[in-house]
């Protein structure tokens, strides 16, 4: 089609005002009349503009704004949700009801942890994001369109949180509503780290049916420490993705005035006790935590299943200002 055009330039050209000229300006002249017809051509296959996003593997530069989004990590779809960006396609199970209005309307394209790739290609998107759970699939979705790891390590969750929020922001053109959502979030933080101050020691602990594993700083969960300001009742604690296993005797060792819990078998729809019957036993009942009914049992979707999403880690923060507010 644009050969035909330029073509059609030229003749027209040629045997129209060119005549009676000089034939060593005929050159010149179709040059500059074809020349706003190639700028155009060129304009509108031209690739998009690009931005650099800080991701987990180091800067990349993306394409923006991209148009059609495969998104397999959690936290990234709770981000995205509260800038109004839609995902054509998401994984089948998302493990979190506030997500679930958005799986609804995209596209499946495989699981948290096995992008479908024939879905995927099927789809078309210009951008996949993958995260946690997803991220050891980044270099088979790479083959299908341009991905990004957007995995957050835990241990300053908020200013992960906050980072990506401004990435996505930038690359969405929702600078606006980033900025929005980044307020919200730091008055959340700063609300929950007044009502922790004074409140003594803290242990986090995760259930799994009957088991039992502990957080401390610098472990997955070990932000609540940092940003909270809140004395671990346990110093060290070995790094895991799901802590280091404890057993009850410890928890009354370490005697904390709080316990901040996870049920994961509730998180990821698994069969087994829920974390007040694991924890409804002596040796937790000396606690001074279990005494005085200091026990914060979070909501699992939002604290273990898409936790670095603004919106999860909002509601997280508020849940433990107002556990600790209402303490005597």
């Amino acid at each position: 089609m644009a050969e035909q055009a330029m073509g059609r330039a030229t003749t027209a050209t040629a045997q129209g005002d060119d005549v009676g000229r000089p034939r060593g300006m005929s050159g010149l002249l179709k040059a500059v009349r074809i020349l706003p017809l190639i700028v155009a051509l060129v304009g509108a296959a031209g690739p998009a503009s690009a931005v650099e996003i800080v991701t987990a593997s180091g800067p990349v530069d993306v394409a923006t704004p991209p148009k059609r989004v495969a998104v397999y990590d959690l936290s990234a779809l709770d981000t995205l949700d509260r800038l109004g960006v839609t995902p054509a396609g998401v994984p089948e199970k998302l493990y979190a009801p506030t997500l679930e209005p958005i799986a609804a309307k995209a596209a499946h394209v495989g699981t948290l942890f096995e992008p479908d790739l024939e879905a995927l290609s099927a789809l078309k998107p210009d951008l996949i994001i993958v995260g946690g759970r997803s991220s050891a699939r980044a270099e088979a979705t790479r083959k299908v369109a341009p991905t990004i790891d957007m995995s957050m390590t835990g241990v300053d969750l908020v200013g992960e949180a906050k980072a990506r929020l401004a990435a996505y922001g930038t690359l969405f053109g929702r600078e606006t509503e980033a900025a929005a959502a980044k307020a919200e979030l730091e008055a959340a933080e700063q609300a929950a780290r007044a009502a922790a101050q004074g409140k003594g020691t803290a242990l986090i602990l995760m259930t799994t049916g009957p088991k039992i594993s502990v957080f401390g700083p610098g472990t997955r969960f070990g932000w609540v420490h940092e940003a909270l300001g809140l004395p671990p009742a346990i110093k060290e604690v070995k790094a895991g993705a799901h802590g280091e296993a404890a057993s009850f005797e410890l928890i009354a060792q370490a005697n904390p005035d709080w316990l901040i819990v996870v049920d994961r078998a509730a998180a990821i729809g698994a069969p087994g006790a829920s974390a007040q019957a694991t924890l409804d036993n002596e040796l937790v009942a000396g606690t001074t935590a279990w005494k005085k009914g200091q026990v914060i049992y979070l909501t699992p979707a939002d604290f273990y299943v898409a936790g670095g999403g603004v919106q999860a880690l909002t509601r997280t923060l508020k849940a433990m200002t107002a556990a600790f507010d209402a303490a005597k």
